[in-house]
């Protein structure tokens, strides 16, 4: 069997690894390097902590297992990978109270959830006004490039070939109707037996050209980069109500307080979300407001001096859920797409899952456990992607 895999960020990498190891033939396809698009803008969340009971945090549960499984392939140090663990904090007695119930939910799923009730224990340099927190041993954190570029190493020592600069133009069909390969805008020609939609934040564009549209939209996000510093926030830590925004739908702005630190010494901070469309503007607010955030949670952080601002796309579905699984309007096509701000988390689950589609490991029966994230539920719905019709050369953000 031959697969090409459109785009090499985290998603397209974790795909590609996984099918290699299952002995798959591998072409990934991208118009910019390995991990050069919404991949180099993410913070390098796995986390469990911000899921609720349902499909998604099984993709997440089986995600986290896999990643460690890549990190023990590749070496957990090469890509950064920690199981740093994850506090999140309540701003409010009422917040918290809302806090222990969501925690018990997940914890009937499965979830770790430890509810402490002196955050200070876990965070000392956390503001002592807190009224409480949950503590989520599981929740791990990555190097998000280089994971992508590691896996795609890894894919490569196995056969995978990697074709840079190429960008999907349309899909190849047989005789039956199935997609069978694919055209580039250059006029090349790819022949395989299956395709994987791993375009990211493009998904949409791309699931148009080959015959399956998705509605995928651009949301987009700021995250602060401080300079570097001793160790001063141990665990990935944030306040309850970012859940509550990453399961908005408003086109508005949404701000909640992300904070974490790095490998480097940096300390990352966001995280906002708005739907504008592919506007790659910079703007002052957002950043004075993810900063006042902080500081309220961190009061340390009032004397850090900022280091840089970066932004990127969360590729957005309506319904807050990825696509991953066959498209039936498309044979031959399958979509590993619409994460959100999800996407590095949930990669390596995603690429466990394609792989299993394809080798027939897994069927999709109405009632699986990860039914909830096949394509068939925007059968019959036309593609909301933004500017599908423009060609997604044009589209790349000037970041």
């Amino acid at each position: 069997m031959k697969v090409i895999v459109v785009g090499a960020g985290i998603v397209g990498t974790a795909c590609a690894e996984a099918l290699t190891r299952e002995g798959i033939e591998v072409v990934v396809v991208d118009r910019l390097p390995v991990g050069a698009g919404t991949t180099s803008r993410g913070e390098g969340n796995i986390l469990l902590s911000d899921k609720a009971p349902g499909a998604e945090m099984a993709l997440a549960q089986l995600s986290r297992r896999t990643w460690l499984e890549v990190g023990d392939l590749v070496g957990r140090e090469s890509i950064e990978l920690e199981e740093k663990g994850g506090v999140v904090v309540a701003t409010t007695h009422q917040g918290l109270g809302s806090l222990i119930s969501f925690a018990d939910r997940q914890r009937a799923a499965g979830v770790m959830a430890l509810e402490v009730e002196d955050p200070l224990v876990l965070e000392p340099h956390l503001s002592p006004s807190l009224p409480g927190a949950m503590h989520y041993p599981e929740d791990m954190q990555v190097q998000p490039v280089l994971a992508a570029s590691r896996m795609l190493v890894l894919a490569q020592q196995r056969g995978a070939q990697f074709r840079c600069g190429l960008e999907v133009a349309g899909a190849l069909t047989d005789t039956n109707g199935a997609v069978s390969g694919i055209r580039t805008t250059s006029g090349e020609v790819i022949e395989a037996d299956a395709v994987v939609n791993a375009a990211g934040t493009w998904g949409g564009v791309v699931g148009e050209r080959l015959g399956g549209p998705i509605p995928v939209l651009p949301r987009r996000g700021f995250v602060l980069v401080t300079e570097p510093l001793p160790p001063m926030v141990r665990h990935k830590v944030y306040t309850a109500d970012y859940v509550e925004n990453v399961e908005s739908s408003g086109e508005g702005l949404e701000t909640s307080c992300v904070v974490e630190g790095t490998h480097g010494g940096t300390v990352l901070i966001g995280a906002s979300r708005e739907r504008v469309g592919f506007d790659t503007s910079l703007r002052v607010d957002v950043v004075e407001t993810l900063a006042r955030q902080a500081i309220a949670i961190f009061p340390f952080l009032a004397d850090v001096n900022l280091l840089r601002v970066y932004r990127g796309f969360r590729p957005y579905c309506p319904d807050h859920l990825p696509v991953i699984g066959p498209d039936p309007r498309a044979p031959g096509v399958l979509h590993a797409c619409g994460h959100e701000g999800a996407g590095i988390g949930l990669a390596t689950g995603t690429g466990r899952l394609i792989t299993d589609y394809l080798t027939g490991a897994r069927k999709s029966e109405p009632g699986a456990e990860f039914a909830a994230l096949l394509p068939d539920r925007f059968v019959g719905a036309e593609s909301a992607s933004e500017s599908a019709s423009e060609s997604v050369a044009e589209q790349v953000p000037a970041l």
